[in-house]
């Protein structure tokens, strides 16, 4: 790869490689490396692995650290979406990371500058690469950089966040009961209803929530329920 290509990538991504032969490394599909071996000493799938534990324990981490405390379950799955393929390759495209792609004839043949696995995988081997080129600190400030509009869409809303299921264990741990939710209201022409949910432990109304879907409206009363817990 020219210098060129590398500095337009590292502006991309906000990190300048100390040592290039790393970010060339990522970016190199084995089919590549199978191809022209006089032009690749290796291609990206070790960066990969490594990028891949990297964003797990960054994600955690900062899960974990999260004022609102989540529990293992909802860590679990909140992880499991965030580093899941089309997320990745979300990320990736937003870098415009295909187009720096080193790649065999077979897979550029058959579009994998666009595929969305080859992309989730080339991401996890640009952030192994950060880890290895400028530490943990790096690598985290990139990872949180990068999944910051994932990560508040998610402490923003329930949509990817399993607050029914975190309030549940709250109950059951606190009151030794679960929660009983309860649509109030149905507002709207049949195509736009809005429906109003109410949650109740042990009797006593804990959240109000509203959305577009009951299980919407119930997530939203569940996530106004732990915050009132948390008080």
């Amino acid at each position: 790869m020219v210098n060129k290509d590398i500095a337009g990538l590292e502006k991309r991504l906000g990190y300048v490689f100390k040592n290039k032969e790393l970010i060339v490394e990522a970016l190199t599909h084995r089919s590549f490396y199978h191809e022209n071996p006089d032009k690749a000493d290796a291609y990206n799938e070790r960066l990969e692995f490594l990028g891949d534990s990297v964003l797990g324990f960054v994600i955690v981490e900062h899960l974990f650290l999260y004022k609102g405390k989540f529990t293992e379950s909802v860590m679990a799955k909140t992880k499991s979406y965030l580093v899941k393929e089309s997320v990745l390759s979300e990320i990736a495209k937003a870098l415009s990371l295909g187009k720096y792609l080193r790649l065999g004839k077979g897979e550029e043949a058959t579009g994998g500058r666009t595929k969305r696995s080859l992309l989730a995988d080339t991401i996890e081997a640009v952030l192994g690469a950060v880890y290895i080129d400028g530490g943990y600190t790096k690598a985290k400030e990139l990872i949180l950089r990068l999944f910051k509009e994932k990560i508040d869409t998610i402490f923003g809303s329930g949509e990817f966040h399993d607050f029914k299921t975190e309030l549940q264990e709250r109950t059951q741990l606190l009151f030794s009961t679960i929660p009983l939710y309860k649509i109030i209201k149905q507002e709207g022409e049949e195509h736009k209803k809005i429906f109003t949910a109410e949650v109740y432990i042990e009797g006593e109304k804990f959240g109000t929530g509203w959305g577009k879907s009951k299980k919407e409206a119930e997530t939203l009363a569940a996530k106004e329920a732990l915050n009132k817990l948390q008080q």
